[in-house]
Parts: structure tokens; sequence; C-alpha cells
């Protein structure tokens, strides 16, 4: 497999591209904001196959601290040590890589990330380093090490690797948060407690052979009383009894990923309809013309607008123009894909998002809305209809420029006698 040049739009010089080219560590050159890759090396390649960005960062064998990559950009720029675990491929089966990130600015390009797969061998026999504390020195280093164990609010499970994630101790506060005993915790492996099971058991070797010092990675664990808990793990090496476990401290982070979701949705979402607002679109549209100049893969746009919606509010009061809204919300929702996107573009406007959709049957379905909208009677309710523009992105059309057609095409639809469609 031969390396794909970087694209013109995005340039990157041909010296670094050759010098990265001709390593053996697979390196990856990704935008953070789109998760788009700009440049893959040929080890990175042959460990990618066909997977995307989220598919190596969020698959099943994969571990991260921060959901989406640009939550790292603080910590990459004040040079910390940032390790993700990908999802990537080799020999036709999915593994884990360790990866480190770091900061990478190209020419006047915005800050990208520098993806450098760590390939190392299976776990070794245990190897004292000096960084490595021991649990079982003479001395106050191992009394102190043994009463941060015994002591600390923070759950805390020493585990050894090479049997299979055995739990060999735990804490009070673990017994308390997981709900198990001492002596359960010391019948039980990590695969017990994680909630993907014995697939943790790849991704827990490929954390084993990391030094230390780096930020506690996010997981799913299962407590005692089969409820499931979001947690970020810290696993540090350490020597016990001559053998080199694992000292896992364990935070529990539920509520606040919880809150972390909703104001997540509350800034992407349309307050009144619950479909997704400007905003949000936007970056869909961009993302979607990205990918149709990587991957040459179609899509369309449908603008929809209720008719004579003023004379509604003037007539029947915003309370009721409100309902309007929410209801013509639910019936666009239960006629498109999975894969379509809906917003609320601004007033009484709507805006469909189509991957995968060439104009023909973009049309096909703004028609099907337009029926369904008409036919639609709740006795409260004053009827009403819509008039939709239709438009199919074109070679090189740039977002902007797209929906100034689809709005062109609106207007016409409004001028021709309302209730229809037109396409650009």
């Amino acid at each position: 497999m031969t390396l794909t040049p970087p694209r013109a739009a995005l340039p990157i010089p041909m010296d670094l591209f050759e010098i990265l080219n001709a390593l053996c560590t697979p390196v990856w050159i990704v935008l953070p904001e789109a998760q788009e890759i700009l440049l893959a090396n040929r080890a990175a390649i042959e460990l990618t196959g066909d997977l995307t960005v989220e598919e190596m960062r969020h698959g099943s064998l994969s571990a991260h601290t921060h959901e989406e990559l640009t939550a790292y950009t603080p910590l990459i720029l004040s040079r910390e040590q940032v390790i993700e675990i990908w999802t990537v491929k080799r020999g036709g089966n999915r593994v884990p890589l360790s990866c480190r990130l770091s900061s990478l600015r190209i020419g006047g390009q915005p800050d990208a990330i520098l993806v450098e797969g760590v390939i190392s061998g299976e776990l070794k026999a245990p190897v004292r380093s000096r960084e490595e504390p021991s649990l079982t020195q003479n001395g106050n280093e191992s009394h102190f090490y043994e009463m941060l164990f015994r002591t600390n609010s923070a759950p805390m499970l020493l585990i050894d690797p090479a049997s299979e994630g055995r739990i060999v101790d735990a804490n009070e506060a673990a017994t308390r948060f997981y709900g198990y005993s001492r002596a359960e915790f010391s019948q039980k492996h990590t695969w017990e407690i994680n909630a993907i099971g014995r697939e943790i058991l790849p991704v827990m070797l490929e954390i084993a052979k990391l030094p230390g010092g780096h930020k506690p990675l996010s997981f799913v664990h299962r407590l005692a009383d089969g409820s499931l808990r979001d947690v970020q793990t810290y696993a540090g090496p350490v020597e016990h009894d001559g053998k080199r476990l694992m000292l896992c401290v364990i935070h529990d982070i539920t509520e606040q990923k919880r809150l972390k979701t909703e104001l997540e949705r509350a800034a992407l979402r349309d307050p009144l309809t619950g479909l997704w607002n400007r905003r949000h679109l936007l970056l869909l549209l961009e993302q979607a013309r990205v990918q149709k100049q990587l991957y040459d893969i179609d899509y369309s746009l449908i603008l929809l607008d209720a008719d004579l919606f003023k004379v509604i509010n003037d007539q029947y009061g915003h309370f009721v123009g409100d309902e309007v809204l929410v209801t013509l919300a639910k019936a666009f929702e239960a006629r498109v894909r999975e894969t379509d996107s809906i917003c609320r573009w601004g007033g009484e406007e709507f805006v469909i998002l189509l991957p995968h959709t060439r104009l023909e049957n973009a049309v096909y379905l703004a028609e099907c809305l337009r029926k369904t909208v008409e036919k639609i009677q709740v006795p409260h309710l004053p009827k009403v209809t819509v008039s939709i523009g239709v438009a199919q992105h074109q070679d090189d059309e740039t977002t902007e420029s797209l929906i100034m057609r689809v709005d062109g095409a609106l207007y016409q639809a409004k001028a021709l006698g309302r209730n229809r469609v037109v396409s650009a």
C-alpha cells in the first residue's frame, strides 16, 4: 500500500511527507476540529485500513481521557504527556494501540495533532524501573505506599496484568464504591467489573506497557448491584512481591458526564422543537463538504418554510404558532432517515441535510414532506402548508454558496404561489 499525498487544500511540506513515510512508526496528522486525517504514513495506513479517526478513537478496544480531540489542546500546548488507546487493524484483527498526541503546526494552517503509534512487544517479565515504587521495600517508603493505599478516599485497585487482570487487592474506598468485600475482590478480575468484559484484556495489557505519568483513561464499570458508572482510571506501574503490577486509582465521573452531555445538547439543540440548531447544522454542512471533497460523497439540502406563518401568529397567538412549529418538526422527523439531520434554521424555517443523496431523490422526499404537511389535521391548530427549496452540492462549491442556492429555490417557490417544491 502506498502513501496518499496530502490534499492540496492543506499543503504539507514534501520533505516532512517523505520523512514520515520512511518511519517504521505509524504516524497520523489529524485536524482535531473535523477529526480528519491530513496525512498517514505507510505504517499508519497498514493499521488504519478503512477506519476513520472517529472509529479508531471510539472502537471497542479504545480508551481516552476526553471525548473530543479539541479538549486536549491546553494539555498538548503545555507539553503534558497525552496518551490514548486506539483501535486499529493488524492481520485482519482489531487490536489496541497506544498513541502519543502532540501539537504540530503546518505553515499557516490551524494547529494539527501529531499522533504517534507506540509499537511494542508483549508484556515483558517484571523489570523494576527507577520510577516504579515498590510496595514491599523495607523502611519508610514501603510504609508510605501501604498507608496511601489503605487510607486514600479514592477507590484503588492493585491488578496483575499477567494473570488476566486479577485483582490482587482493593482499598476500603473501592469496597464501598463497587459493593464488593476485599475477599470478594480477591476472586475477581478487571474484566468482571469492566462493562465490555473480556475485551478489556488487550487494552489492559497495552496500558500496562505505559511507564506512568499519563492522564486517566475513561471506561464504564459495573458495580455489584449491576448498575453502570462512568469512571476515569489512572493505572501506574508498581512492584509487589517481585511482580510488576498496576496500581489503579478510580474516579467516578458519572454525574460530570451527565451534566456535560446536557450542556452540550442544550448548546446544539433548538429549545422549542428539540431539533439541531443553526450552529450545529453549519458544522454538519462543513463536515459533509469535506467528505464530498475527500470521497466524492454526494449530499443535498432541503429548506422548508411555513407559509404565511405571521398570519398564524397574529390571528391565533404565538403559543399556537409554537405548537404549529413543534407539529411540523415531528412530522419531518417521522419521514426522514436516521442518517439525515433536521435543523430549525430560524423562525419558521427548517433545513434538512441529506447525506448520500442526489438531487432527484431529495426532490422526491421534499414533495413527500410537502404532502405530509398538507394533510396534517390537528383540531385546535390552523391548517398550514410549506414551501420548499432543494439543492444538491456541486463540485468545489462552498457551504455559503449551497445555502444561497437553496434559499433562492425557496424564494422562487414562494413567488410561484407557495405550497410547492422548487429545485436549484
